[in-house]
């Protein structure tokens, strides 16, 4: 029942299991618990629930879009985020607002211990600290999970949020250590279970830079980079931020750093092939920006702190897997950081994912019914994109085993919308970033209008409180009636037609104590709104009209079963790729690499022939 909370070493039968304790594996529990079912998260150390394991801050261009998604559909890591945040800074600001992204530098100790105690006092939520080493299936559909040590747990439905924990694998040097986190054990059986289920597995690597002692870093030979005055909150729900900022640094790499990776490439396990899976393009090592791009003669190291009451830093800038001396030859050759001390070492990991390609635009597995995958094990990288991926999949987990149709963020709705629809369409051979330039509809997908897009999805699956939904429709009334007076009146008639309607429900309350009793949405807000449609009216008109143009596309559905065979006229290779991508409407199928605009028009055209010649039998 709602509340109930059992002991973790009496249970045999839950409705979902998460596996994982990182950013995707939080949401996804987060959401099924809060909507009402029992959740069971299993974990291999529950002290490290909510972990930043590389860089501790949150948002960022594209990924501050994401972190405002997550929390106007009811989610817990904006809000998370305003609570350890010791710096925030809105990027892009001399850019148009479309780009603009909220970034907040996070105190890594007391974001865990948000997570922590978020996680631990939620109701209907259970953590169990065990390994999940495999997923129990039968028919073809998921009926639980068999942990190490508490044998096998029915259930439901399960996610699997496990991070870079499968067959996890840390490089410094020719030194290697299993693990998916420094000091901290891999999850080793995982991977060999879902191979054994059919899944496709690959292997994909990541890294992170050495944490060096603040105190031993000499400051003046830096560029003094503080936060924002005021500061604005990465959470809708966030009525002020009263904490001291912290400020951040700015360095540079040198000729002599780029020298000492230069000699030492043949002990570099990236360069000598001892990693063979594929590292980030857009988060490249050290080594890798001084190979692939030699023009530089320097690149920019970021000097960011770790917390308020700790003296390590993070060396944003300087990801490397080259042995621990020659980190110290890098590092020593940066001015301000002549004399700093080393605290830990960088290293990379490898770890096994599952191309996303086999999955549908919910996260449920194609081929196991009630299996849902979520995070970095779908080959993405970063804290926001796996926490969006978390929220949608513990959602849709629960409509899941509810017998109700999935909740799917369109590309023109939301950041996550255009993520998940690159995963499962496109796939990811390399880990995937979410960047602002991967959406067509960047002038719709704002940071600041997060809330008008998807709180009604939010309401409507049950993760909003009434109260707080209330206060977001009083809000959206406020601004309609700005609208009416502001804009032009050719204008206002279309405007108010893509507004979103409120949404009835009858889910009741979430369990979740949301600070209902104030109104973050002050008046004034709106007004903001409406001077970005007022300028960028034109361009704004422009874009709707080709998302219109773009949802018919997307509501030509396909059916699932579709033998791509018989439809004459399509390549051989668009026909090849349709059967193993599967594509759920006809917009996602014309975005499949390989299928040629005109593979789309014939394939609209079977679809239109099929749908008469079934309405013919029907009459």
């Amino acid at each position: 029942m709602p509340g109930h909370r059992r002991d973790e070493s009496n249970f045999s039968m839950t409705d979902l299991i998460v596996i994982g304790a990182g950013h995707a594996a939080i949401e996804a529990a987060l959401a099924g618990a809060r909507l009402g079912h029992s959740t069971l998260l299993i974990t291999l150390d529950k002290t490290k629930i909510g972990q930043m394991s590389c860089n501790p801050a949150v948002g960022g261009v594209g990924k501050g879009q994401v972190v405002r998604e997550i929390d106007a559909l009811g989610g817990e890591m904006a809000r998370a985020t305003d609570r350890a945040g010791l710096q925030f800074k809105m990027l892009n600001r001399g850019k148009g607002p479309a780009v603009w992204s909220p970034r907040v530098q996070c105190d890594r100790t007391l974001y865990r211990d948000v997570m922590t105690r978020t996680v631990l006092n939620q109701p209907n939520l259970t953590v169990l600290e065990d390994e999940a080493v495999s997923v129990l299936v039968e028919g073809g559909r998921v009926t639980g999970v068999r942990a190490a040590r508490a044998g096998n747990i029915r259930a439901r439905a399960v996610v699997i949020g496990a991070g870079t924990f499968m067959k996890g694998l840390m490089h410094r040097g020719f030194a290697t250590t299993p693990g998916g986190r420094i000091d901290e054990q891999p999850a080793s059986h995982l991977s060999d279970c879902l191979r054994a289920l059919g899944f496709e597995v690959g292997r994909l690597k990541t890294g992170t830079p050495p944490r060096l002692d603040g105190r031993t870093i000499d400051y003046t030979k830096c560029v003094l980079t503080p936060g924002d005055e005021p500061p604005v909150p990465m959470s809708h729900f966030t009525t002020s931020l009263s904490q001291q900022q912290l400020p951040c640094w700015l360095t540079h790499t040198t000729e002599k750093s780029h020298e000492a990776i230069r000699n030492n490439l043949d002990r570099s396990p990236l360069y000598t092939g001892r990693i063979k899976g594929v590292g980030p393009r857009y988060c490249p090592s050290i080594e890798d920006k001084v190979v692939k791009f030699p023009h530089h003669n320097t690149h920019q190291v970021f000097i960011e702190p770790e917390g308020y009451i700790t003296d390590e830093v993070y060396v944003n800038g300087l990801s490397t897997s080259l042995p621990e001396d020659v980190q110290e030859k890098i590092v020593r050759a940066v001015p301000g950081l002549e004399n700093a001390r080393f605290i830990r070492y960088g290293y990379a990991v490898e770890y096994d994912f599952c191309p996303p390609t086999q999955l549908k635009s919910s996260l449920e597995t194609k081929s196991v019914d009630g299996l849902f995958l979520a995070g970095q094990v779908n080959g993405t990288t970063g804290y926001e994109e796996a926490a969006g991926q978390g929220i949608l999949a513990g959602i849709n987990a629960i409509h899941f085993l509810r017998g109700e149709a999935p909740l799917i963020l369109r590309r023109d709705e939301a950041y996550i919308g255009v993520m998940i629809d690159d995963l499962v369409t496109k796939g990811a051979d390399e880990p995937y970033r979410l960047m602002t330039s991967r959406a067509e509809y960047r002038l719709h997908l704002r940071w600041d209008n997060a809330d008008l897009r998807l709180m009604d999805h939010g309401r409507r699956v049950g993760l909003l409180s009434t109260r707080m939904y209330d206060h977001f429709l009083g809000y959206r009334g406020r601004l309609w009636e700005a609208a009416r007076e502001a804009l032009p009146a050719d204008a206002e008639s279309r405007y108010f037609e893509d507004l979103p309607l409120p949404a009835p429900t009858d889910r009741g309350e979430p369990v979740v104590p949301h600070g209902t009793d104030h109104n973050p949405w002050s008046r004034g807000t709106e007004q903001r709104q409406v001077e970005i449609e007022r300028l960028y009216w034109g361009y704004m008109k422009r874009e709707r009209a080709e998302i219109a143009k773009f949802r018919r596309l997307e509501s030509r559905r396909i059916p699932f079963d579709l033998d791509y065979n018989v439809v004459h006229g399509m390549l051989l290779e668009a026909r090849q790729k349709c059967s193993r991508i599967r594509p759920e409407s006809l917009g996602q199928a014309a975005r499949i690499p390989g299928v040629t605009p005109a593979d789309a028009g014939v394939l609209m055209v079977h679809l239109e022939r099929r749908r008469r010649e079934r309405s013919a039998e029907v009459v």
